[in-house]
C-alpha cells in the first residue's frame, strides 16, 4: 500500500507543480507586458512631442523628414525586422493559428518585439499617422510566446493572454483586454484558458497601474445624449461610421493582397520608394489640417472631449487619410488611436447636424462606430470606448452605435480587417521582383 501510495502523492505533486507553474508564466507575462507597454507609452509621447517642436520652429520640416522616415522604416523592417510591419494584430493572429513553434516564431519572438518598439516609435518620431496599441498586442505575444518556451510543456493560450494583457496595458482598460482576446483574437470562448488568460490582464494592469496609476485614456467625461432628438444620432453616427470604417478596411485589404495589374507588381517590387511617398502624402494632409493629424490624434481627442475645445471640420478627412497612408506604407504602426481619432473627427462633423445637443457625446458615437466599422468587433468597441472615458451613461446608445456601425461595415468590406490580413501571414506569398 505505501509504494501505491507514495506513486499517487508524487503523481499529484507533479500536477499541482505544473498548474502551479502555468499560472506563474501568465502571471510573469502579464507584468512583462504591462512594464513594456507602460515604457513604450511614455516613450511614445516623447518622441511626439519632439516631432510637434520641429513643425513648430519649421513647418515644412515634415515634407522632408515623414518621407525619409517612412522609407528609412519600412528599410529596417524589410532588413532586420521582418514580420513587424502594420499593426501587429494580423500576426498575433496568425501566430496562434499555426501549429509549428518556428513558423509562430517567425511572427512572434523577443526580436520581432525589440523592432517593433522602435520602429514604432521612429514612425511616431516622423510624424505617421499611427498608434502604439496595435504594436503592443505583437509585443505581448511575443513577449508571452518567448516565455513560454522555458515551460517543458506546450502551453495553449499563452499568445491570446498576451494579446489580451497588451490591449489592457495600453489603454489601461482590462474589460476591454479580456473582450479583445475573445472576440477579436480567438473568435471564441475558450474555457481552459479562459481563467490564465484573466490572470494575466490583471498581472499586467496592475502593473500599468502600478508604475503611472489609474487613468482614463481619454480622460472623464460625463455628457450623454438628453432627449429624443438628440437618439437620432445614434444611427446616423453608426451608419456614416460604419461605412467609412469599412471602406478603410478595404482599402488597405486591397493594398495588402496587392493591386492587380503592372501597377500592383511595381509597387510591391518598390517599397521603399512607395513609402516615401505615402509619406510625403502625409506630410501633406499634416500641412493641410493645421499640422493636427499626425501622431495617435490622442491630444486632439482628450482636448475635444475633457475641455470642450472643437475639432477642425477638416480634421476627420484628413485624419482618415493620413492613418491610411500610413498604414499601406507598411512601416510598423497601428491603427487603434488613429481610428477612434477619425471617428471623433467624424462626430464633431455630425455633431453640426443637432445644433441643441451637447458634442462630446455624439464624438463618442462617431469613435465608437468608426472603430466597429474598421475592427468589425462591436463588443471591443463599446467596451474599449466606455473604459476609455469612463461614462457609463452612454452604454446603451454606444452599444446600438458600435452595432449599426458594425453592420454599415460589412456591406462595404465583408472581412474583418484583422483576420483578412491575418491570412497573408499565415500563408504568405512569394515576393513580387521587378521585370
Amino acid at each position: 500500500m505505501r509504494p501505491l501510495l507514495s506513486t499517487r502523492l508524487l503523481r499529484t505533486a507533479k500536477v499541482t507543480s505544473a498548474h502551479w507553474q502555468r499560472r506563474a508564466l501568465f502571471l510573469t507575462g502579464g507584468i512583462t507586458v504591462g512594464a513594456a507597454a507602460v515604457g513604450l507609452a511614455l516613450a511614445a509621447d516623447w518622441v511626439q512631442t519632439e516631432f510637434t517642436h520641429l513643425v513648430t520652429r519649421w513647418r515644412y520640416a515634415s515634407l522632408l523628414v515623414t518621407p525619409l522616415g517612412f522609407a528609412l522604416s519600412v528599410y529596417l523592417t524589410n532588413r532586420f525586422f521582418q514580420n513587424s510591419q502594420g499593426s501587429g494584430i494580423p500576426q498575433a493572429i496568425a501566430a496562434r493559428e499555426l501549429d509549428d513553434q518556428d513558423s509562430r516564431g517567425r511572427l512572434v519572438s523577443i526580436r520581432i518585439a525589440v523592432g517593433k518598439i522602435l520602429l514604432t516609435l521612429l514612425g511616431l518620431l516622423c510624424g505617421a499617422s499611427a498608434g502604439r496599441e496595435g504594436p503592443t498586442v505583437q509585443v505581448g505575444a511575443s513577449i508571452m510566446f518567448a516565455i513560454g518556451r522555458f515551460s517543458p510543456r506546450r502551453q495553449p493560450g499563452l499568445i491570446l493572454a498576451g494579446a489580451a494583457a497588451g490591449v489592457a496595458a495600453a489603454f489601461n482598460t482590462p474589460l476591454a483586454g479580456i473582450v479583445f482576446g475573445i472576440e477579436e483574437m480567438s473568435r471564441a470562448f475558450e474555457t481552459r484558458t479562459s481563467g490564465l488568460i484573466i490572470a494575466a490582464v490583471i498581472a499586467a494592469g496592475l502593473t500599468s497601474l502600478a508604475l503611472v496609476g489609474n487613468y482614463a485614456y481619454f480622460g472623464s467625461s460625463p455628457a450623454m445624449l438628453r432627449n429624443g432628438v438628440d437618439w437620432l444620432a445614434v444611427p446616423l453616427c453608426g451608419v456614416t461610421g460604419g461605412l467609412a470604417g469599412g471602406l478603410f478596411s478595404r482599402i488597405v485589404i486591397l493594398m495588402a493582397r496587392g493591386l492587380p495589374g503592372a501597377i500592383g507588381r511595381t509597387m510591391k517590387a518598390n517599397p521603399i520608394p512607395f513609402a516615401l511617398a505615402c509619406g510625403l502624402l502625409v506630410a501633406l494632409c499634416g500641412i493641410a489640417s493645421g499640422d493636427t493629424i499626425y501622431g495617435t490624434g490622442y491630444a486632439q481627442v482628450k482636448a475635444a472631449l475633457e475641455g470642450g475645445t472643437a475639432l477642425r471640420d477638416d480634421f476627420g478627412f484628413f485624419k482618415f487619410l493620413a492613418t491610411t497612408f500610413s498604414t499601406i506604407s507598411g512601416i510598423p504602426g497601428g491603427i487603434f488611436s488613429p481610428s477612434l481619432a477619425v471617428g471623433a473627427g467624424l462626430g464633431a462633423n455630425i455633431a453640426h447636424v443637432f445644433p441643441t445637443a451637447p458634442v462630446a457625446p455624439i464624438i463618442l458615437l462617431g469613435m465608437v462606430s468608426y472603430f466597429a466599422g474598421v475592427v468589425q468587433a462591436p463588443i471591443t468597441a463599446f467596451v474599449i470606448v466606455t473604459e476609455m472615458t469612463d461614462n457609463h451613461a452612454m452604454v446603451i446608445p454606444l452599444m446600438c452605435a458600435a452595432l449599426i456601425g458594425y453592420g454599415a461595415s460589412k456591406i462595404v468590406c465583408p472581412e474583418g480587417i484583422y483576420h483578412a490580413l491575418a491570412k497573408g501571414f499565415a500563408h504568405p506569398k512569394p515576393p513580387v521582383t521587378a521585370n
